[in-house]
């Protein structure tokens, strides 16, 4: 629920040259710099606002906002000026900028505290060097399986990959089985048709030298699931997990896992203990925005921000401090101290332009925006994950997404059916995994 914004400062700017941040609410939420007389992202379908952006917000038409963080480059030489969230892992307050004439108008719904900076990268940057948080562990070098087989993944294409790495000789430190292993979201134990055994797999990875990494959505559950059924009381009630479109990933409405809730949370402890169990150390964990929703929780103490920070250290807890720890879809700001590394922008695609023109949709163009717009973040909140590197002649302006994954000296991941590359495709992922780690 959004409380009355108040002012908190009226600033003289050049209405040409002036510039203004707006942070989203997560990973996906689009996020970075506007001119004045720019229109800034927003969504285009109810839909999308629930599972991208901050759900229940509206922004006003001709209104700036950032969740937690807005910063203003005035444009007439005076510092850059920044509103920041005084305690983010428990209140994330918007930040709303209305420019009239030459003045910008900034107001709050919560409390903030004001920065000033050199430029606006800079000053986000010494407000998130002020946190204390510890530095980053570097990444490994990985390999997903998500943008070349999305869901249609089988355990034989991991297979494939995987002599591939050693006959192209590629620097890969982490094999990471993407959505597509298990038999519905929720259902992480059972697996798809496709797979013959998660330990196996793990198993085969570890024989070559390298780790087994894995994906889940912790946080939702498939209406039809097995979990679903036999645990209806493990669900948050009245949220609305939004739904997600066939062609993407599930098609079909989605609900929420109530980590508040005993026996919910003791199951969650269960998978991830299990899969640590069979050999896997590399874990993305998505989608989670789904448990920093609104809802009935079966502790009615337990405010969405901290049921959220909690089903993310029962994770931590399970995974134990050694395993390495990705999030995606997360809400920025409430996931402070809790990860490794974090998707800082939205899915990239192999094209560049997002379904409907929307920012927080697949799309290199999107993934570029937002990932330029939080590079501050990179080596203080955590490593940046810009997302994957598609090197395969089918994609797109393969060279410009190449030249935008490497300039981020973040997590570097390949996501390509690796027999189908060509010299171009396997030079590029060489030099780009053999970075080093970050």
């Amino acid at each position: 629920m959004q409380h009355p914004f108040t002012p908190v400062a009226s600033v003289p700017v050049d209405p040409r040259r002036a510039r203004v941040h707006e942070e989203g609410w997560q990973s996906w939420s689009p996020s970075g710099a506007y001119a004045l007389d720019t229109a800034p992202h927003r969504p285009t379908n109810d839909n999308w606002a629930t599972v991208c952006y901050r759900p229940g917000v509206t922004v006003p038409a001709g209104v700036f906002q950032g969740e937690g963080l807005l910063a203003l480059d005035p444009g007439d030489g005076s510092p850059v000026r920044l509103w920041a969230a005084i305690d983010p892992t428990r209140e994330v307050p918007s930040v709303r900028l209305t420019v009239r004439g030459d003045v910008a108008e900034v107001g709050a719904d919560g409390p903030v505290k004001e920065w000033t900076g050199a430029d606006v990268q800079s000053v986000l940057a010494d407000w998130a060097d002020t946190l204390g948080l510890t530095a980053p562990r570097p990444a490994p070098t990985v390999w997903c399986s998500w943008y070349e087989y999305f869901t249609a993944v089988t355990e034989d294409d991991v297979h494939e990959n995987l002599r591939a790495m050693d006959t192209l000789d590629l620097p890969v430190d982490v094999v990471q089985i993407d959505d597509g292993y298990q038999r519905a979201l929720g259902d992480w134990l059972t697996l798809s048709g496709r797979f013959r055994s998660r330990a196996g797999i793990a198993d085969a990875i570890r024989a070559r030298g390298r780790r087994a990494g894995i994906w889940t959505a912790p946080f939702l559950v498939d209406p039809s699931s097995e979990l679903a059924a036999a645990h209806p009381d493990w669900l948050v009630r009245d949220a609305d997990g939004g739904f997600a479109h066939a062609g993407h990933n599930w098609g079909h409405d989605l609900r929420v896992l109530d980590t508040t809730h005993p026996e919910a949370a003791a199951y969650l402890t269960e998978v991830f203990t299990t899969l640590r169990a069979e050999g896997y150390d590399y874990f993305k964990v998505d989608f989670l925005y789904a448990g920093a929703l609104d809802g009935v929780r079966h502790d009615p103490a337990a405010d969405p921000l901290t049921a959220y920070r909690d089903g993310i250290a029962l994770i931590r807890d399970a995974i134990g401090p050694d395993a390495y720890l990705l999030g995606c879809g997360a809400p920025i700001l409430p996931s402070l101290g809790l990860f490794d590394a974090m998707r800082v922008s939205p899915d990239t695609a192999p094209h560049r332009r997002p379904e409907a023109d929307d920012y927080s949709q697949p799309g290199q163009d999107p993934a570029e925006f937002t990932g330029v717009g939080r590079q501050w973040q990179h080596g203080r909140l955590w490593i940046n994950d810009p997302d994957c590197l598609m090197a395969r002649p089918a994609v797109e302006t393969r060279e410009r997404w190449a030249a935008h994954v490497e300039a981020t000296g973040g997590l570097m991941a390949s996501s390509d059916r690796l027999l189908s590359l060509d010299e171009w495709g396997v030079n590029t992922t060489r030099r780009l995994l053999s970075g080093g780690e970050r």
